[in-house]
């Protein structure tokens, strides 16, 4: 049949101490390491410590040691005959009628591996000799990428196509390890000694993916910015490393289907810098400057530009640049003149209403304001 859980969770002193010798995870692996045969650890290599032994055929009566954070492949003749991702001691026996093929837990995982499990189980009775391998549970951090030429995208809050320079990194996740290696790993490193990492530079397949994460930068920024739910704002990418995980991700998932037939997920992205090409740099000036003057705090940057006018005026032109002022405050809506529609003047309720827009302004006070309304009213 398979594997029989001896001990669940992490192990502790008390079953290396009860178990001499037993299979287990290789020391010394690169925190990017991702698939990779499982070792013996006897007795003449001292407790904790595993050996040098390349070979990780197993056979009935044989111990593995399950750490927390990785699951366990066992295989035979290129088939998958049992797996375990949960950590704890397990003993394979293929003719004890309790020993189970699978031990998926119960973790977010665990429908995905029991579906892949369902399509990819060996068909017959396993063998008495099986080829163990852990795979990666965790998240695989520090996998970085970069543009050396601008991208462009569509941004739905500049609402016009713009382009950057940028580099950054993600995390990875082995959310389906069945399917990540029956789908993906290439065969040269399911043996005895390889190591499957996703950062080594000699790796073609850990290679494709970083091609594949550049070549969805720009959708997946398209994506980000047109979501009205992130606020449509390209400022926010480098704050919101999980919201543009999401949309990197699917953007990946679009393109080329990391998650359904490769078994990959990006859960974050740490955008290290972005650089702007210059329409766009000018283009985020221009929404810098009208942030400035919206609401409240436009109403007071037009205040003062009123106040530093007249004074300017004042000084330079007199009276005639007083006047000067004047007309270009009645154009803006803040000053008495505008384009004669109506006599304004004979009109009480629009001189009230040009008044009271003054004095919201500052620019006249609650007396001349009170004035105003008693000689329009004839009070």
């Amino acid at each position: 049949m398979g594997l029989i859980q001896a001990v669940s969770g992490s192990i502790g002193g008390m079953l290396a101490d009860q178990w001499k010798d037993f299979y287990t995870a290789p020391s010394g692996l690169s925190p990017t390491a991702a698939v990779f045969a499982a070792v013996p650890q006897g007795t003449n290599a001292g407790r904790g410590s595993n050996t040098k032994g390349s070979s990780n055929i197993i056979t009935n009566g044989t111990k593995i040691v399950v750490p927390e954070g990785y699951g366990l492949l066992l295989f035979q003749d290129g088939a998958i005959t049992g797996f375990a991702a949960e950590p704890g001691g397990y003993i394979w026996q293929s003719d004890d009628i309790n020993s189970k093929s699978i031990f998926a837990g119960d973790g977010l995982v665990s429908p995905l591996i029991t579906q892949s499990w369902e399509r990819f189980k060996f068909g017959g009775q396993p063998g008495s000799q099986q080829a163990a391998f852990f795979v990666s549970l965790k998240e695989l951090a520090d996998n970085r990428f970069g543009t050396q030429s601008e991208i462009y995208w569509d941004d739905g809050f500049l609402n016009t196509q713009v382009g950057a320079v940028t580099r950054g990194s993600y995390t990875l996740k082995i959310v389906d390890p069945i399917l990540f290696v029956k789908n993906f790993v290439p065969a040269a490193y399911l043996q005895p000694g390889k190591v499957f990492d996703f950062t080594d530079m000699d790796n073609a397949a850990a290679g494709q993916l970083f091609n594949e994460v550049v070549g969805s930068l720009a959708p997946a920024f398209s994506l980000y910015t047109n979501d009205p739910g992130k606020g449509n704002r390209i400022t926010k990418l480098q704050q919101d490393s999980l919201g543009f995980a999401k949309s990197l991700s699917q953007a990946v998932e679009d393109a080329y289907q990391w998650r359904s037939d490769r078994g990959l997920a990006i859960v974050k992205v740490a955008i290290v810098s972005i650089e702007y090409d210059a329409n766009t740099k000018e283009l985020l000036k221009t929404v810098q400057r009208a942030d400035a003057l919206a609401g409240s705090r436009g109403n007071s940057n037009l205040q003062a530009s009123v106040a530093q006018g007249i004074q300017s005026a004042g000084e330079n032109g007199g009276a005639a640049g007083l006047v000067g002022i004047g007309m270009a405050s009645g154009m803006m809506g803040v000053g008495s003149m505008q384009q004669p529609v109506a006599p304004a003047a004979a009109d009480p309720v629009a001189k009230l209403k040009k008044a009271k827009e003054m004095l919201d302004l500052g620019l006249i006070t609650q007396a001349d304001y009170d004035a105003v309304k008693a000689k329009a009213l004839n009070l």
